[in-house]
Order: C-alpha cells, then structure tokens, then sequence
C-alpha cells in the first residue's frame, strides 16, 4: 500500500540542502556559522534587485583599506573601531562600515575574509549597521582569471573549498527532490597549464571554478560589491573616478560590472567592461593617490566632485601609503590603503571614521601616536590628536586627525 506523502515532508529535501551547505560553510570558513540571509541570493536570478550607489550620510561611517588576504589585520581593523569584540561579533550598532576592495591575493585567508564580512553584514543588518564591500583591481583580475598575485596559500585555501563543494554537491545528489545531475564545477576548465608547475594545478583549477563569471564564490560574494559608491558628501572607489566615468554613469558601471560577474560565462564575457581595465579604469586609476602629492591631478579631482552633486571628497584604496591614511588636494583626496597584509609591507592597522559626515579623524594602532600617560590621553578626549604630519617629508600629503 502507498501511503500519501504528509505534508510536512515537502520540506526535507530543502531543509536538507540548507544543512548541506551550512556544513560545506562551516568547514570552509574556520569553523563560522551564517544568520540566515535577509536579502535575496543574487545567483543566478537574470533580473536582481538593483544596486544602490547613493546612500544619505550616516551617523558614523568607518571606511576600510586593502586587506590582502590577511584574516588577522582584517580583524584588528575592524576592532579598532569597536565594530566587533574579542568573540568577532559584530558591536558597531548603526555604523555604515565600506571596505574599499582587494580583498583577494597575496595572502592565504581570502576566502575566510569573504565569509567573515558575510558574517558581520549579517549580524550588522540586524542592529541597523550596514556593511559595505567594493571591487577592486584585484576581484576583478581574479574573475577574469589572471592570477599573478595568488600565493601557494591562496591556492591551497581554493583546494580545500572546492573539496568540499564537491562533497556538498555530492550528498544533495543523494536526495530526492534535489538535482541528480548537478554542472561539473570544473566545466571547461583544463587540467593543466602552461608555466603553472604540476602541483599548483588543481588549485588554479579550483580559483577558476570559484571566480569566473557565474562561478559559485564570485556570484555569491563579488557580485554584491559595488564598484562606485556615493555615501553623503563622501565617493568611495578603489583607484579613482575620471570626468568620462562620471558622464558614463554610477549606476550604469555597478549594474554593468555585477552583470558581466553573475552572467559573464554564460554571455561568452571573460572579460569586464573597458573602464575597469587599464591605467584610466576605475579599479587602477592612480592620478589622486601617489605618495608624491606634486603628482595627483588636483584640478582633475574638483572636477570630478563637481559632477557629482554634493560630493567633496573622494577616498580610495588601491596605493598604498607607507606615512599611513592622508589626504592631498586640501583632503579632498583621502587614501586608505596602508598595506596592512603581511603579503604587502606588514603596515599596522588604521581605518578612517567620519562622523556626522563632516568629522573625519583616522583610527591607528601605531605607537608613535599614543600618548606617554593616560591623564593625557583623558585630557586629549580619548586618544583624538592633531600632528600625524610630522612624519611626513616636508610638503607631503596632509593628515586628517588622529585618534590611537
């Protein structure tokens, strides 16, 4: 006799592919455990929600620089400004929290990175916070699959996330109600390749599998970053933003760079659109962030924030700064990148804050600016202090305050 199927029992093979990948999560994470997700899995939906590229100033706001596959720096980054405690939960409240990009290559714990922010964006949604990721010149180079700055690490890292996709996929095969016949991850993909040595192979083929247009990593985390984003009076880029990008569009470049990172395969785009590419592209641009400020292009730049209606500064990652986060062009240029991964030059942590969308102070861990007793640090209001430019070669980038 065949019994009806009770109802509740519609459910299992959903409930069963939701454990499933909580697991391959967990495994791949270091041991991280995600909310459930309130916003919608942008893979592969041909028609998601659009991206927002303008935001209203925020009570506070702290921006972060390049984090290179470094997990630890990322966490004594966002512990500098009190966002998580010592547990790695997230305790910033309502902060807006933009983390400039690069989070991929030259260290070994990128994709840790990706799901720790993932987590916190989460958590962060449920306090009012928000966290905010973008593109860099390095999330694109690696969907497009140039892989010049992955370390032996990275790979490794990559191998061990696609052994247990496989595995992932492979136990929800054995579920009816789910997809007997799931696409190969390597699809296409070649079992070796010129110059790249026999023992690095399975993982240039697992990065590929992951990051490629429409791969499961980059639909699942890259294509949430945005590329250019106005918060307040303040444009946020990884290099920086010439007249031509402004006149193509904001928006246009966000929907366009998401669009060719959730459909480019299937589109036959390997590649991004031309303004992410090149010395002038969005991603790479330089002319506002050399440490030499005689050569950032000023005039370029308050041309730039004119076109964009109330910007006055514009803040970038991408170079890094070696004296630390500084501002050229009377601040109206502030670059955040201080090479903090070990896999750049080992730079101690520092993330610039702006409150109220006008104060704007940098939040360091360098010692040359604690003060020598705490009855001065209390009388300094809490560690705020002026003079990070004596440091700086005469006539070098100006310094925004302070606070160790």
């Amino acid at each position: 006799m065949e019994y009806p199927r009770r109802e509740e029992c519609k459910e299992i093979p959903n409930l069963l592919s939701s454990f499933v990948d909580s697991f391959v999560d967990f495994s791949v994470s270091g041991g991280l455990f995600l909310l459930p997700d309130d916003l919608p899995n942008p893979n592969p939906n041909p028609n998601p929600n659009p991206l927002r590229t303008r935001y209203p100033a925020t009570e506070r706001l702290v921006a972060i620089g390049d984090l290179h596959g470094d997990l630890e720096k990322t966490r004594q980054s966002l512990r500098l400004a009190s966002l998580v405690d010592d547990a790695d939960r997230w305790t910033g409240g309502s902060t807006t929290v933009v983390q400039i990009g690069d989070v991929l290559d030259r260290g070994g714990e990128e994709l840790k990175i990706l799901y720790f922010i993932e987590k916190l964006r989460r958590e962060a949604a449920r306090c009012g916070g928000e966290i905010i990721s973008m593109n860099g010149n390095h999330e694109i180079m690696n969907v497009e699959g140039d892989f010049r700055f992955v370390t032996a690490e990275g790979l490794e890292e990559f191998k061990i996330w696609a052994d247990w996709f496989s595995v992932g996929t492979k136990m929800k095969s054995l579920c009816d109600g789910l997809e007997k016949n799931p696409r190969d991850l390597f699809e296409g993909i070649p079992h070796s390749f010129n110059g790249v040595k026999a023992e690095f192979s399975y993982g240039f083929r697992a990065r590929i599998a992951a990051l490629r247009p429409s791969g499961p990593i980059s639909a699942r985390f890259l294509s949430k970053n945005l590329t250019v984003l106005v918060i307040g009076d303040s444009v946020f880029v990884h290099g920086g933003l010439l007249p031509s990008h402004v006149s193509y569009g904001l928006d246009r470049i966000n929907e366009e760079v998401r669009d060719w990172i959730i459909n480019g395969s299937s589109q036959g785009r390997r590649y991004p659109p031309a303004y992410c590419r090149g010395r002038n592209g969005v991603v790479w641009l330089r002319s506002f962030s050399n440490e030499s400020p005689a050569k950032c292009d000023c005039e370029v730049l308050e041309h730039v924030l004119a076109t964009i209606p109330g910007a006055k500064r514009m803040i970038m990652g991408h170079t890094i700064q070696r004296v630390g986060i500084n501002g050229v062009c009377e601040d109206r240029a502030i670059r955040i990148d201080v090479g903090m991964s070990k896999g750049c030059i080992d730079g101690l942590p520092e993330v610039l804050e702006i409150k109220r969308n006008s104060e704007v102070s940098i939040l360091t861990s360098n010692p040359m600016y604690f003060k020598s007793s705490s009855a001065a640090m209390a009388a300094d209001g809490g560690g705020r202090r002026e003079g990070l430019g004596l440091l700086l070669p005469e006539n070098g980038p100006n310094q925004v305050q302070v606070k160790a």
